[in-house]
C-alpha cells in the first residue's frame, strides 16, 4: 500500500475513534457507490442524526489546510453517494455533512479538527 494510502487509512481510523468517543455510532466506513465513496457514515441516535464525514489526513498543514481539498466536485460526489446510501438502506434521519481533519503522523501528537455541518451538497449545484 502506498504511503499516502497508509496515512489516509490511519487518519480514518483515528477519526472513527474520535467520533465514537464523542457519542457517535459508526454505521459504515469506506462505503462505495460506484466510483464514489463515503469515508465514514456515523449515527447520533440521541439527535436522530445521520452524519456523512469526509476525512482529510495530512502529515502537516504547511501547504494548505486539509479541509480546502473538499472542493465543489467532491461535495457533489459526496451528496450523490449519500443519497444512494440513504435510498439503499431506506433511512429516515436528519442528515449532516462534516469534515474531520487529522494532521500528524502518530496518535499522541495528532491534531484533530471536526467541522460540523461543513457543507450542503444542494448548495454546490
Amino acid at each position: 500500500m502506498a504511503e499516502h494510502n497508509e496515512l489516509g487509512k490511519w487518519g480514518e481510523d483515528l477519526a472513527a475513534k474520535y467520533l465514537v468517543s464523542h457519542g457517535y455510532y459508526i454505521r459504515d466506513r469506506d462505503w462505495k457507490s460506484g466510483k464514489r465513496d463515503l469515508d465514514i457514515v456515523a449515527l447520533n441516535e440521541a439527535q436522530n442524526l445521520l452524519v456523512f464525514v469526509e476525512v482529510k489526513t495530512r502529515k502537516d498543514d504547511n501547504l494548505a489546510n486539509p479541509e480546502a481539498a473538499v472542493d465543489q466536485k467532491k461535495i457533489l460526489n459526496l451528496g450523490r453517494a449519500a443519497n444512494d446510501y440513504i435510498c439503499q438502506f431506506a433511512l429516515d434521519y436528519e442528515v449532516r455533512f462534516d469534515i474531520l481533519t487529522v494532521i500528524g503522523t502518530n496518535e499522541a501528537d495528532a491534531k484533530i479538527d471536526h467541522f460540523e455541518d461543513a457543507f450542503n451538497p444542494l448548495l454546490a449545484l
